[in-house]
């Protein structure tokens, strides 16, 4: 009788609700990383602080302003991804933007009669400028092995530099009305046009990271460069490749938002580094490399547009917004540090 009732004190108890509740909540975080929980939290604030914010055409308008993001943000994941990142993709919306607007103001004075071969060749070179930046990233990154920070610091400022040269700070103006009633304002089976640039971009962001080579690659560079060369990946083709990529989504993105303001601005794009880093790094994307979604960065870009609108319609000022966004960043990051120890304890 004392033998029974002494192992039958240390049986452990079942976990009360709260416990379960607790565990569950781990579990999610350990799974899906913060995002979710940001994004619940995002909705009962400013769901609470404002009665437009929950309304379709509001989701609808935050969709609409979050596809710039988006594209700028996949593109930063494929430089995170191989263990670096881009500071310049702003730099690259602005030379896109200056240089597509003057291609386009040059060629539609030279072909009056021919608008969208003006519209065309100015988005062409618009989208060749963006990469060159890229270029300029990837051989300073893959080829010469100067630090990410560096070179796309340095490129950034040069960019910039170049974009208001170009302007002498003043907007270029005088654009072919079809590009922005297309690409700024157009709609297709009542869908804005950008966002299904931007679905198209996605889809074909999801089939290079889950379906070909390159995206296994991209991944095996950032999780270990050294056991990549070993296993025959050119490691330093794959790093160009991840450069020029994102310098081409932030072109296209950068397109995009030019046709949405009907000038080329070189101050395009101006916190849209911080916005995308904040955007992957909330969405899983590990700082360390070899980790990261398409999925999840669409969600995460898409929660930071939802905070600025949510700030927006609850009359935030933009100085707080940028405090916002800034907290948010290291919240994501001290979440991601934690996540990592937990998953892997041991780990430097």
């Amino acid at each position: 009788m004392t033998s029974s009732s002494s192992v039958a004190t240390a049986v452990p108890s079942a976990p009360g609700p709260a416990g379960r509740a607790l565990a569950l909540l781990r579990a999610l975080f350990l799974r899906l990383g913060v995002l979710p929980f940001m994004l619940a939290i995002a909705f009962v604030v400013f769901g609470s602080l404002s009665d437009q914010f929950l309304t379709v055409q509001n989701l609808v308008n935050l969709l609409r302003q979050s596809v710039y993001l988006i594209l700028v943000a996949m593109g930063q994941m494929l430089a995170l991804v191989t263990g670096g990142f881009d500071l310049s993709v702003g730099t690259v919306m602005a030379i896109t933007s200056v240089v597509a607007a003057l291609a386009m103001q040059f060629f539609g004075a030279a072909l009056p009669d021919a608008a969208w071969l003006a519209i065309a060749l100015g988005c062409a070179c618009g989208m060749l400028a963006g990469l060159a930046v890229g270029l300029v990233n990837g051989i300073g990154v893959a080829f010469i092995g100067v630090s990410p920070f560096i070179v796309t610091l340095g490129v950034q400022s040069i960019g910039f530099g170049l974009a208001l040269y170009l302007t002498g700070g003043v907007p270029v103006s005088g654009l072919p009305a079809g590009f922005s009633e297309l690409f700024g304002f157009g709609t297709l089976l009542g869908v804005p046009v950008p966002i299904w640039v931007t679905a198209a971009c996605v889809a074909a962001m999801g089939v290079l990271m889950g379906r070909m080579p390159t995206g296994t690659h991209l991944l095996a560079v950032g999780g270990n460069a050294k056991a990549a060369a070993l296993s025959g990946i050119d490691t330093r083709r794959v790093l160009l490749v991840a450069y020029l990529l994102c310098a081409g989504l932030a072109a296209v993105s950068g397109l995009l938002l030019t046709a949405r303001v009907e000038t080329g601005e070189a101050n395009l794009g101006g916190t849209v580094a911080l916005e995308s880093i904040a955007a992957c790094v909330i969405a899983g994307v590990s700082l360390r490399g070899g980790m990261g979604r398409v999925p999840n960065v669409v969600m995460g870009a898409i929660f930071i547009g939802l905070v600025q609108n949510g700030m927006n319609l609850a009359s935030v000022g933009s100085y707080l917004q940028m405090v916002v966004l800034g907290a948010l960043l290291i919240v994501a990051v001290v979440a991601d540090q934690l996540r990592h120890r937990v998953v892997a304890p041991g780990s430097h």
